[in-house]
Order: C-alpha cells, then sequence, then structure tokens
C-alpha cells in the first residue's frame, strides 16, 4: 500500500493544475496562482514521501513529469496567454491591417513558455546528471516566476511596475527567456532534502530560511527575487565547487 501513497501526492498535484487551468480561463489570477502553489507543494512532497519511504519507482518518476507538465507546464503558459489576450482586447481596432493581423498571433508566444516546460521535463528524465541536482531552472520555479507577475501588477501600487508588467513587449521576452534558462546548461542546487542525511543540506536550509523572511516582507515581489537568488547562489556555489576542484 505504501508504494501507491507517493503517487496519489503526484495525482493531486495534476488535479491542483487542472484546477488552476479552469481559473486562468476564468482571469481569476489570485486563485490560478494557489493552485499552482498547492501543486507544487504536492511536487515536493511526492518525492519527499518517496524517499522517506524507499519506494522511488520508475512509473513515479513518469508521473510526476506529467503531472509538473499541466502545474509548471500548461498554467504559466496560458496565464501569459491570456495577459497578452485581455491586452490586446483592452486596444480598439478600427480596421483590420497586416499589423492588426500580426498582433492577433502575439497572445500565442506566452505558450512558447508550455514547449519549453514541455522540453525541460523530457530532457530531465533521460538525463543522469540530475539525479541530486537540476540543470536549467525547474518548472515550478519558472511557473511560479510566471504567476507572481499577474499577482504583483494586481496587489502594487507601483505605476512602473503595473506598467513594465502589463507591457506585451515586456511578457513576449520573459516567456521566450523562461523557455531558455530552464533549458540552459546552468547546475542548480536540488530543494529535495533526504531526512536521513539533513546535516548535507546546509545551504537548502539557509535558503528556503531566506525565502520565509523575503516573503514575509515582500508578499508577491519577494517571488522573482527568490528564484533569481536561487540561480545566483548556484552559480556561486558551482564557482566555488570548481575552484575547490
Amino acid at each position: 500500500m505504501k508504494k501507491h501513497i507517493p503517487n496519489l501526492i503526484t495525482l493531486l498535484n495534476l488535479l491542483s493544475g487542472l484546477i488552476a487551468c479552469v481559473y486562468t480561463f476564468d482571469d481569476n489570477i489570485q486563485m490560478a496562482f494557489i493552485w499552482v502553489c498547492i501543486g507544487i507543494f504536492f511536487d515536493y512532497w511526492d518525492g519527499f514521501a518517496a524517499r522517506m519511504l524507499d519506494v522511488k519507482s520508475e512509473l513515479g518518476l513518469q508521473l510526476d513529469s506529467l503531472a509538473d507538465m499541466v502545474t509548471s507546464g500548461v498554467v504559466p503558459g496560458l496565464m501569459v496567454y491570456k495577459l497578452l489576450a485581455n491586452i490586446q482586447s483592452n486596444q480598439q481596432v478600427y480596421a483590420l491591417t497586416p499589423e492588426t493581423m500580426y498582433m492577433a498571433f502575439v497572445p500565442y508566444l506566452g505558450f512558447i513558455i508550455t514547449l519549453g516546460a514541455c522540453y525541460r521535463l523530457a530532457k530531465f528524465n533521460v538525463d543522469t546528471r540530475q539525479s541530486e541536482s537540476f540543470i536549467g531552472l525547474p518548472t515550478p520555479g519558472n511557473a511560479l516566476f510566471i504567476l507572481s507577475l499577474p499577482m504583483i501588477a494586481a496587489t502594487t501600487d507601483s505605476n512602473f511596475l503595473i506598467d513594465t508588467i502589463s507591457n506585451p513587449y515586456v511578457l513576449v521576452i520573459i516567456s521566450f527567456l523562461s523557455a531558455y534558462i530552464m533549458n540552459a546548461e546552468l547546475p542548480l542546487f536540488s530543494l529535495k532534502i533526504n531526512p536521513k542525511k539533513i546535516a548535507q543540506y546546509k545551504l537548502q536550509l539557509v535558503f528556503m530560511l531566506s525565502c520565509i523572511i523575503l516573503l514575509l516582507l515582500l508578499q508577491y515581489v519577494a517571488i522573482p527575487i527568490i528564484i533569481l537568488l536561487y540561480i545566483f547562489l548556484s552559480v556561486i556555489k558551482n564557482l566555488n565547487t570548481a575552484k575547490t576542484k
């Protein structure tokens, strides 16, 4: 019975992603964000449960990627699509011109995030180098980054942040950059902790504590800062490791 527990948690991740999709279609960004966070929570604990119960399996690995594809791949791509589509619908178009026809396809560029996530997850499953760490930004981190943007715009009093996040060119650039960083040859430390070897995870524990402090102080604005901090600390760790060798 215990071997099915991690897979059940993974399916809860998938269910959370599906619910987030529905809320994204309805332009309810807050509920979409909450359900993606719930899905990522389950995504973390399914692996933790598998390690605790010592029931890791190939089925669990594939199931985990399929669930992540929805929660951390489809939802952020769909969110950017909706943001771009809403910006476009708010612009009054009086005549059909080559420019307006071109702009009609711009919202679909948000799905470059979904394509990048799909490639990253498939690569992860066959890349033996990523058993203890990551190469490229994990899809859950990327999803949190993307979904934090409309939440920041909805809750901030800064006109600069609102205008920046609402700029279609900025959103398209972010879409391409996120697809790239997920698949870049950049080693990043894993946040998956083996409770039996807790002493080996000082960096992860310090990072998690920093995340809590930043979230308490900055709320949604903290999320992109945390993602950038994660990348920065990984680069420092890589440089120190290379120097030691």
